[in-house]
């Protein structure tokens, strides 16, 4: 029987689908669902179809969802309890004094998770030197109570210091859990670090998305058991996948599943292009239905953080390092009260969708600007089976048109494709200028469904030279997951000056730390790594290093200066501070070898494209029709079922021999 491996991430539009069998590739896309695990079983099924094989061949499915950040943006999370130290009740409240606007006196911080009605303080004490008070039995009862009569559907348990000392919070965990019906997440579980704010809202983050994954996971393993399909592995925010029980565990981890998917996907598809132009590294260029994430591959890795906020609420856990704008294919085009011309972050989504789907839309969108400028054909099928309505697509513009005052609907698709192209122009340059990077010195792997019909104009703004365009970019987050290792992390905080630390007394901490990972850290197929957390005295914020093992304090040090001069330019003489002790266990994966073998390089269509406001006689190929080492000269359209590439006028494109496309400008 043929094996086969399938990937399949869910986006806000639509739900795309990898399979790999006996060496051939093959794609899906099909619209999500709100329930996710039936686009899921649809997307394969079709799938498989397409390869002439049952799903019961199938022997490895991994998943990325958005279940875990729809319930955050949308605010249909569980009912969640917060119980917390005696006089901390307002954390989640208080917050940090950072305001999200520094120059508005009406801005509003986001709504707390966890309502003050359902936050209880237990009397105990933990400093950072240990358990100086414990809490009294018939106090933690009071608590278990006053959280059963709230009707809680899920408790986050955060109290004060428990990253120095778990004990207290560990008890009360425990008498929690065994007394209520509902998931209890533990600080000391979910981010073992200092910071009580940032530490409290990452365990109310978990505890609010914990069911919703739980029960989203139940239902996809029903599902996949009985179309004899494997249980997934989910890709979690880290960059890596990990087992179902591993995310329900933690769910917090999967709050940027999908874009962590495509990053991946996009470092192992570009990782030689940029070795062989010896670029500083990759502008991952994500441009889907309803978004586009932007983020940074260099020295072969994509970049990580531990400090992000999805929906306004801090999220302190490892996870790809992705700028996210509203501003996809399906993303409307409005008229300001200024008279200005504005597009998204709204989204016409996949139902109704875009005016061209023919399903009922009546807003212009992207998509429609694509299809009036030509770059989008009336002919062109949408993954596979949905025609465009290029007359809907004129209307809607022409009306867009009538009241921006534009002369036309040509005029107006022009603005909405600048509008956009400038959206995602600031995103780029949020992840490469503002933090120090030159961008010419990038190149820029594009991908999702509408990102290669814009990439090669946002590289023409920022003056980058080098394009990559993957085989499979329209669903290339669901190829990614294919690829992507099993990775898990684990933190402490681990406070002292570099120079007073003992080297030895490091060890036994960072082996506890692998101990209680879901891996064997001793097996010859799992790669350990470890880090800690480094800064100067003084300063509020940390850089990562690596840490040799056994620990070398002088190449730490040494590492440290060099990290924060490559981060902000310059090293000091004040003293370091260690704050955390990371590790990261991983077992490697690789993508199932694929073959491409092309056919010809004439065009099969032509049709009018408009670049720069000039109409111009565009040809029109067959993406994998195009045979390695065939070099395709712009302006062209190459055209496939999940996604079209756009070259313009002076740009050229050659095709590699695994059928990545190279676009490359005029002297570049």
């Amino acid at each position: 029987m043929v094996t086969a491996a399938v990937g399949v991430d869910v986006g806000g539009t639509f739900t795309d689908v990898v399979l790999v069998a006996d060496g051939r590739l093959e794609t899906a896309k099909v619209p999500s669902t709100g329930d996710q695990s039936v686009g899921v079983l649809e997307g394969i099924r079709k799938a498989c179809a397409a390869a002439g094989i049952r799903p019961e061949a199938v022997s490895e499915f991994s998943h990325a969802m958005t279940v875990s950040t729809n319930a955050l943006l949308e605010g249909t999370g569980a009912r969640t309890a917060l119980v917390t130290t005696a006089g901390f009740r307002d954390v989640l409240e208080i917050g940090r004094q950072a305001r999200p606007d520094l120059y508005d006196p009406t801005v509003e911080k986001p709504t707390p998770l966890v309502p003050r009605e359902r936050r209880f303080e237990v009397t105990e004490r933990t400093t950072t030197d240990g358990i100086r008070t414990e809490p009294e039995p018939d106090d933690v009862d009071r608590v278990v109570e006053a959280v059963a009569e709230a009707d809680a559907e899920s408790v986050a348990v955060s109290l004060l210091h428990a990253y120095a000392d778990p004990s207290n919070e560990r008890r009360v965990a425990a008498e929690l859990r065994e007394s209520l019906d509902c998931p209890v997440s533990a600080s000391h579980e979910v981010m073992n670090e200092f910071r009580e704010y940032e530490r409290t809202s990452t365990t109310a983050v978990d505890a609010y998305v914990t069911p919703a994954i739980d029960r989203y996971l139940r239902r996809l393993e029903e599902r996949a058991a009985e179309a004899g399909l494997p249980r997934p592995t989910v890709m979690q925010s880290n960059g890596g996948i990990a087992d179902a029980e591993s995310v329900r565990t933690h769910a917090v981890q999967t709050v940027l599943s999908g874009p962590a998917a495509g990053a991946v996907g996009a470092s192992r598809t570009a990782t030689g292009v940029a070795t062989e132009r010896d670029l500083d590294g990759i502008v991952t260029f994500d441009m889907g239905g309803t978004s586009s994430d932007v983020s940074l591959v260099r020295d072969d890795r994509v970049e990580r953080t531990t400090d992000s906020e999805i929906g306004g609420h801090p999220v302190r856990v490892p996870m790809v390092d992705v700028e996210t704008v509203g501003s996809g294919g399906g993303s409307i085009a409005w008229v300001d009260a200024g008279g200005a011309l504005r597009v998204g972050p709204r989204s016409a989504g996949a139902d109704p969708g875009p005016a061209s789907y023919g399903r009922g839309g009546e807003r212009p969108t992207v998509t429609d600007a694509n299809v009036v400028l030509g770059y989008i054909g009336g002919n062109t099928s949408l993954g596979g089976e949905l025609d465009l309505d290029e007359a809907a697509a004129e209307r809607v513009l022409a009306e867009l048109a009538e009241e921006a005052g534009l002369s036309g609907p040509l005029e107006a698709a022009e603005g909405v494709f600048r509008v956009v192209n400038t959206t995602m122009t600031r995103a780029i340059r949020s992840v490469t200028v503002e933090r120090g990077h030159d961008p010419r010195e990038f190149g820029m792997v594009a991908f999702g469904g509408a990102g290669p019909m814009h990439a090669a104009a946002l590289a023409d703004r920022l003056d980058v030279g080098t394009v990559v365009v993957p085989l499979p970019c329209g669903v290339l987050s669901a190829y990614g997951l294919l690829d992507a290792d099993e990775t898990y992390d684990a933190v402490r905080t681990h406070r002292a000056r570099l120079d007073a630390v003992d080297a030895a007394s490091l060890d036994p901490v960072y082996g506890s730390l692998l101990d209680g990972l879901p891996v064997d850290a001793t097996a010859d197929a799992v790669d350990c790594r470890r880090y800690a957390d480094l800064r100067y005295r003084g300063q509020s914020y940390e850089l990562q290093v690596a840490v040799d093992d056994p620990v070398r304090v002088e190449d730490l040090r040494a590492r440290f200066h060099a990290a924060h001069d490559r981060a902000y330019g310059y090293t000091s003489d004040e003293p370091i501070e260690v704050v955390n002790l990371r590790v990261t266990a991983t077992v490697p994966r690789s993508a199932p070898d694929t073959r491409y073998e092309g056919g010809t390089v004439d065009p099969v269509d032509e049709r009018a494209a408009r670049f720069d406001g000039t109409e111009r006689p565009t040809p029109v190929y067959e993406r994998t029709a195009v045979p390695p080492g065939a070099t395709v000269e712009g302006p062209a359209i190459l055209e496939q079922d999940e996604s079209t590439t756009v070259i313009p006028p002076d740009w050229h494109g050659t095709v590699e021999a695994d059928g990545t496309l190279v676009l490359r400008g005029a002297g570049r």
